[in-house]
């Protein structure tokens, strides 16, 4: 057991709400009690008892959608000029010369990564499943590293692969489905449409009869446009919309499209640096449309290839995009939306993120009965002190090096602001080792 005690807690639970000074008492993976003093608490007895004072302790993070196994090729193509120039240079350049072994070591580092940056919970959107060997090695990576992971599974692009998938799901599904003591979960990946990849990789009726067989949440990847648009009404027509559904990105989409996503419940997951900087459709994150139709998003990191990896630029992105979208439309004389609130963002970052992976009722919130995902964070260090808004200081003002402790279902996985049982030489080798074999390949090819 351990109790957390003396910081300011920002549970991310409005029947709690925020505690200038309080307690997270954890008893073994789940939260016990939230409150201002817990240490007489009957449960508390014998607890470790962790000072949080002059910190802030919260949710972890919960990213709804990153390609994990591109992690040793991050930042390869940081000025990628749009969407085309990143599915030839990685999806059909560098993808086809994964090995499973390369799976393993880039989705690794991309779980080690976000845990270092307080991401308690991470869905791998792994499509370069090109051998039944290569979706277990992306599952391994997320059990050793001990987060949370969702692997969204689905087949590659381009080049030579196995043609296991989906059919690989079921077996996926008996061997890895609540792995981990329950922290592995499982979902169905695919594409919006059949532009980029043919209609195998396109949602419809097929896939989500597999889904629906496998008891399955569904992601959906390059949602955009018109294109996308359409397909949604053919979704909402054959019943295909659901909770148990997330749409990916969701740019440019049509207000027919968007209002039968409301009506249904979809869950929306935002990229929100992917969408302005690789250009995504209109380039401008859908928060606007999605809180217009009541849909409250999550939020994602996507491509570590030529994107941030943490969740504090992608709050900070979408605060400033979308408060400069409001302000500005009054000078067009547009009816100006209402400015989202630091908040609003942690909830995105939060409570949101967990229910759009179909883990709301596990994560997302420092609730008693939830599971113990949460961050430590110093309030007291150069660019954070003095603290005068909790919620403020975790949006606009932290960043990965004030956070000093992570938890994962009560397990410790970062004390002291470092990784727990990681050997980041021994890392640091076999990523680059991993990175300069892909390349070797790719040249030779």
């Amino acid at each position: 057991m351990m109790v957390f005690s003396g910081g300011t807690v920002v549970t991310m639970d409005p029947a709690i709400g925020d505690l200038v000074r309080g307690d997270v008492l954890v008893r073994e993976d789940r939260i016990v009690a939230v409150g201002p003093d817990l240490r007489s608490h009957p449960e508390a007895a014998g607890a470790t008892m962790i000072d949080t004072t002059g910190r802030i302790v919260s949710p972890g993070f919960v990213d709804t959608h990153r390609h994990a196994w591109q992690a040793q090729m991050r930042r390869s193509i940081p000025d990628v000029t749009d969407l085309g120039a990143y599915v030839m240079s990685t999806l059909a350049g560098i993808a086809p010369a994964y090995t499973p072994h390369d799976m393993y070591v880039g989705t690794r580092l991309a779980a080690l990564t976000a845990l270092d940056a307080g991401i308690t919970t991470m869905l791998d959107f792994s499509h370069n499943s090109r051998t039944a060997a290569h979706s277990d090695a992306a599952i391994q990576a997320l059990v050793d590293t001990g987060i949370r992971g969702v692997h969204a599974s689905m087949g590659p692009h381009f080049g030579e692969w196995d043609r296991q998938w989906p059919g690989d799901l079921a077996r996926l599904c008996g061997a890895y489905q609540g792995a981990n003591g329950g922290l592995v979960t499982l979902r169905l990946a695919a594409l919006a449409t059949d532009e980029i990849a043919g209609p195998a990789l396109a949602y419809g009726p097929e896939l989500a009869a597999v889904a629906r067989d496998l008891d399955l949440g569904v992601s959906v990847d390059a949602v955009f446009g018109v294109p996308s648009s359409a397909a949604i009404l053919r979704w909402a027509a054959d019943g295909l919309l659901g909770p148990d559904l997330t749409l990916i990105h969701a740019t440019g989409l049509t207000v027919q499209a968007w209002q039968a996503m409301g009506d249904a419940g979809v869950t929306v997951s935002l990229a929100p640096t992917s969408e302005a900087q690789i250009g995504l459709e209109t380039a401008v994150p859908a928060i606007d449309e999605a809180l217009a139709v009541g849909i409250r998003p999550g939020l994602s990191i996507d491509v570590e290839v030529a994107l941030a990896s943490d969740m504090f630029t992608q709050m900070r992105t979408l605060h400033a995009i979308q408060r400069m979208r409001a302000v500005n439309a009054a000078y067009g004389g547009d009816t100006a939306p209402d400015r989202i609130t630091t908040r609003d963002v942690l909830d995105f970052a939060t409570t949101q993120g967990a229910r759009t992976n179909g883990l709301g009722d596990v994560t997302g919130s420092l609730t008693p009965g939830k599971q113990a995902d949460l961050l430590v964070v110093a309030a007291d260090d150069i660019n954070t002190m003095p603290l005068n808004d909790a919620v403020g200081t975790l949006v606009l003002g932290a960043d990965p090096r004030n956070i000093e402790t992570v938890v994962v279902a009560g397990q410790v996985r970062k004390r002291n602001g470092q990784l727990v049982g990681v050997d980041l030489d021994e890392l640091r080798q076999q990523v680059t080792r991993s990175r300069d074999t892909i390349r070797k390949s790719v040249a030779n090819a």
